[in-house]
């Protein structure tokens, strides 16, 4: 699947089968569905988990949380806006 494809994919009802749960957490974010994405990335064990959910504390506003969760996933929070955002994490987990 590429990333067209994925973006395509959020005009469907369910996620696009076969995809990891990293995947399946952004593709909630992008169907603007905040709760389903973080309940998803919360028990995700690894960076990429801890990337998505500084993304979303960062979506809901809560800038100390979403700086824990950066510097947990080795990165630094961007200063680029959200939807560019969601296409880097999306595009990097592809």
């Amino acid at each position: 699947m590429d990333f067209q494809e994925f973006k395509d994919s959020l005009s469907n009802d369910t996620p696009p089968s076969g995809i990891t749960e990293e995947l399946i957490a952004m593709w909630y974010a992008g169907k603007d569905n905040w709760d389903q994405s973080h309940n998803i990335a919360q028990d995700i064990p690894n960076s990429n988990g801890d990337w998505i959910h500084a993304y979303l504390h960062r979506w809901e506003g809560d800038e100390w949380n979403a700086s824990y969760w950066y510097r947990r996933a080795g990165k630094a929070k961007p200063s680029y806006s959200l939807v560019e955002e969601w296409n880097v994490i999306v595009q990097a987990l592809l």
